[in-house]
């Protein structure tokens, strides 16, 4: 190297942070304690270079260091703590058992602690330790035990079906499905009055009825019961049991009367007589008191109070009589109550049976219209006619059928029986003829076979009509002739038509007469309208040409503002006004209506009212100018209405009515 000064460099893994080397020896050393469990080994590179310039001398030189393992680490469970479980009365384990029968019931689990060391457990060696729970799991190894030898009970003779009558349990040591037990009753129900039900929940036995308990008949029950595991374990020769002993008292309850039958079916005649006694109901009251019974009828079901019942002794009578056509069945419903306890009730159903007796007539089965041809043969058939009866008897019916004794020999008509309750009534002769006769009544006689026997007289109703060649009826006049007496339909008819015309000329009069009565002036005094009259002949204005122009009619004024008043009374004055003239033929307006109001008071036969007439317009350019008062110079003021009084009793109403008008304004 001569005279240059040398420097030591060290590079790679760890240099100058784990390892350094001394810069002019050229020694490495280790500055951390090193973990060959952390990092086994290091790869370091060395070079020699020039101290002043830093220039290498010669290549760098790649070593490696190892770390050579130490014991200094102990051996450590990795999964610690353990836990194990293991049948209680095992035998053989992995961790060998060094108790034998180890009892769950006595104790469940235990804490083992185990060590680890290595090195063979020779000197200078580490060890780690760890916790193993052990848990014994159950097995079935007791069997159910009662808490009693004797459960005792008292149970009320009135407990519902199914209702809980006592309860029992038997205790299991064990746990989970190993303690479940089911409950049997294994002596003392010969009667099968009880059955015993295991509670899911809390495993007790609950004690129920199946059938309905009778202190009277038995007082006492001595039941034998027996608690099981549902589960057992293959080798311990049959599941556990146990058993105890369950006395049952049946306590005495006050029980509603018993009837002797649910439902009784008892049968009365239709005609049976009021009071008739159609049957007996019984009941008892089952207690050992042995109380009185009344029976009463539930109206409710006997609305129409059709019988009644003695509240003695149950004998159900007759109130009203029977109609076996009407209602065939009754259903009633008795009831029966203890005389000392009102509230202890108990029904029975009575089906009441009326029987059928003869008492109704056979009659026609629907109201027989016949039609008889004109051109018919001799012994043809017009008619079948069957019957129908409201009774049934058991033999069934028969009907016997024939004519009222004063038809008989008549020359008509006859009757066949058609041996099946029914006949046919056939035509004597060809000749029957509308224009003689358009229609016959057959009165037939129908009686039945009972007992006694019933009859009816029913009437066949018999139309000649015209009928085409193949016997197709077309034409039946409506006209009787009522065998063997009576009026011809022509006679009927002309004594209607008399009587309506009548009546029509009646209506006529009595409708002329109100329409002449009623006024055309409304009395009330505030209420004053006209009576439009309308006339066919036209005004007198020479533009007034069209008769029935209602434009015409329109005054024209009334655009400016003005319109008459239709609501006040017209200047009726006799004197001449201003502005009036004749007109064109000479006719003088004023003159005309005086002579019109005379003859309409001197006619007796005009009507007792007035009629006022107001004119709005009546044609611009009229010579004979307005006749309305409304147009006046004159004002409402000016006017005096008292000559209305004086132009007779007619008007005297009128001049009442402006009169009261003038004394209104005035105030």
């Amino acid at each position: 190297m001569g005279s240059k000064r040398i420097k030591y460099v060290l590079a790679g893994e760890g240099a100058g942070t784990i390892f350094a080397i001394n810069e002019m020896t050229g020694d490495i050393h280790a500055m951390k304690r090193l973990d060959r469990e952390e990092k086994a080994e290091y790869t370091l590179t060395a070079q020699v270079i020039n101290a002043d310039t830093d220039e290498p001398l010669e290549p760098p030189s790649e070593f490696i260091i190892k770390v050579q393992d130490i014991n200094d680490n102990p051996p450590q469970f990795i999964e610690g703590p353990y836990r194990a479980s293991v049948p209680e009365m095992s035998t053989v384990a992995t961790i060998k058992i060094a108790l034998h029968g180890m009892d769950r019931e006595m104790r469940e689990e235990y804490l083992v602690v185990i060590q680890a060391k290595d090195m063979g457990g020779h000197m200078g060696g580490l060890s780690g330790t760890t916790t193993v729970t052990v848990t014994l799991t159950d097995v079935n190894d007791n069997p159910p035990k009662f808490s009693k030898s004797l459960y005792e009970f008292v149970i009320p003779e009135d407990l519902p079906i199914g209702k809980s009558g006592g309860k029992v349990k038997a205790n299991d040591r064990d746990i989970g499905e190993n303690a479940k037990s089911t409950y049997n009753i294994i002596e003392g129900d010969e009667r099968g009055m009880f059955e015993i039900a295991t509670d899911t929940q809390t495993q007790e036995g609950i004690l129920r009825l199946k059938k309905p308990l009778d202190f009277e008949t038995k007082r006492a029950y001595t039941l034998k019961v027996e608690a099981t595991n549902i589960r057992f374990e293959p080798n311990s020769g049959g599941p556990f049991k146990d058993t105890a002993t369950v006395k049952v008292a049946v306590e005495d309850s006050d029980e509603p009367p018993v009837f002797s039958k649910p439902m009784y079916v008892l049968e009365v005649n239709e005609n049976a007589p009021i009071n008739t006694v159609i049957g007996t109901v019984t009941a008892r009251d089952p207690d050992s008191t042995g109380s009185l019974v009344r029976y009463f009828i539930d109206r409710h079901t006997d609305l129409e109070r059709q019988f009644n019942v003695n509240v003695d002794d149950g004998k159900i009578t007759l109130a009203k009589p029977l109609d076996r056509e009407t209602d065939m069945w009754h259903n009633i419903t008795v009831t029966a109550t203890e005389v000392r306890n009102h509230s202890q009730i108990s029904r029975a159903i009575v089906a009441i049976r009326v029987m059928d007796i003869n008492d109704n007539a056979p009659e026609f089965a629907t109201e027989y219209e016949a039609f008889l041809c004109e051109n018919g043969k001799p012994g043809q058939v017009i008619q079948t006619v069957s019957a129908v009866d409201k009774d049934d008897p058991i033999q069934g019916h028969y009907f016997d059928y024939r004519l009222v004794p004063e038809m008989l020999n008549n020359p008509n008509f006859t009757i066949k029986n058609n041996q099946d309750n029914s006949i046919s009534v056939l035509a004597k002769h060809d000749t029957f003829r509308r224009q003689k006769q358009e229609m016959y009544f057959l009165p037939i006689i129908v009686t039945d076979n009972g007992n006694p026997p019933m009859s009816s007289t029913n009437t066949l109703t018999i139309r000649v009509c015209g009928c085409s060649k193949e016997g197709i009826v077309q034409s039946c006049n409506v006209e009787a002739y009522v065998l063997p007496i009576g009026l011809s339909m022509g006679a009927l008819i002309a004594i209607l038509a008399c009587i309506i015309l009548l009546l029509v000329i009646v209506v006529l009069f009595v409708t002329l007469r109100r329409h002449k009565n009623e006024p055309l002036i409304i009395k009330d005094d505030e209420d004053v309208r006209e009576n439009i009259i309308r006339y066919d002949d036209e005004g007198g204005g020479e533009e007034d040409t069209e008769a029935f122009d209602i434009a015409t009619l329109q005054n024209p004024d009334g655009i400016n503002g003005y319109l008459p008043r239709k609501d006040i009374k017209p200047d009726l004055q006799f004197m001449p006004r201003a502005g009036q003239h004749s007109g064109p033929n000479g006719v003088d307006v004023d003159e005309f209506i005086n002579v019109r109001l005379h003859e309409a008071d001197n006619d007796p036969t005009a009507p007792p009212y007035d009629s006022i007439q107001i004119y709005g317009y009546e044609g611009r350019g009229s010579i004979a100018g307005s006749l309305s008062s409304l147009e006046t110079a004159s004002s409402d003021s000016d006017q005096n209405y008292d000559y209305l009084r004086e132009w007779g009793p007619r008007f005297r109403r009128l001049g009442e009515l402006y009169s009261v008008g003038e004394s209104d304004r005035e105030t």
